[in-house]
């Protein structure tokens, strides 16, 4: 489930802060010039907190960026793949947002990976579901010595964000203390003419690979998988 309209009411929430901020500012600088100590003092209070409520909504918002909800066993990618030679493969990759990616890796199985977000119990009692971000996609291959000879296509579908909520955690881990556990998780299957395949995370966290349909079922059993 898309976390937007959160992100999206945390930076109105911020947007509307920060202006009533400045306001303050500006008002608690004329009562200081018209030598009214008192309630520019009031007004400058108002100001930083306001600011200061702005700049953390807006900092939220920021760090959530590119991450879901996980509620239930959640859809998070299906994959089309079609051979183009030897160990070589294009691969379409949709995200249940509608966005959508092809490339083209090399090896024989292709690699989901995952980032997770859990929170502790306090968290949770107040309603903070459990996040996940889309990281990469790879190709593998069976044998380590072809990997170690000619390391496989990595394909980044991470949002660019310097304000990330994993790699903050952990930069600073003192300063999220709220964070319960942030891991990775990964599912691959192999590459075959035609196939289709679906990936879910489960509530635990683990993502898990399936065929999408009969005919990628057959393929697979007949490349020994």
């Amino acid at each position: 489930m898309s976390l937007m309209p959160l992100i999206v009411t945390l930076f109105v929430i911020a947007a509307v802060c920060l202006a009533l901020g400045l306001g303050q500012a500006v008002a608690a600088r004329r009562r200081w010039s018209a030598r009214r100590r008192l309630r520019a003092g009031a007004r400058a209070v108002w100001s930083v907190s306001f600011l200061a409520i702005g700049l953390a909504g807006l900092l939220s918002g920021l760090a959530l960026l590119g991450y879901r909800r996980l509620t239930d066993e959640a859809l998070v990618a299906q994959i089309a793949t079609q051979r183009l030679g030897d160990q070589r493969y294009a691969l379409r990759i949709e995200l249940p947002d509608g966005n959508a990616r092809t490339a083209e890796l090399t090896g024989d199985q292709w690699q989901l990976d995952a980032r997770v977000i859990k929170w502790r119990p306090a968290a949770v009692m107040l309603g903070a579901p459990p996040l996940y971000r889309i990281d990469r996609l790879t190709g593998r291959y069976r044998l380590a010595s072809q990997a170690t000879e000619r390391p496989p296509a990595v394909v980044d579908l991470a949002p660019r964000n310097p304000l990330d909520l994993w790699s903050l955690k952990h930069r600073y881990p003192r300063w999220l203390p709220w964070i319960d556990a942030d891991f990775g998780s990964a599912a691959y299957l192999p590459m075959v003419d035609g196939g289709r395949f679906v990936v879910t995370l489960a509530p635990t966290g683990g993502l898990v690979a399936r065929p999408a349909d009969a005919a990628t079922e057959e393929r697979l059993r007949e490349a020994g998988w």
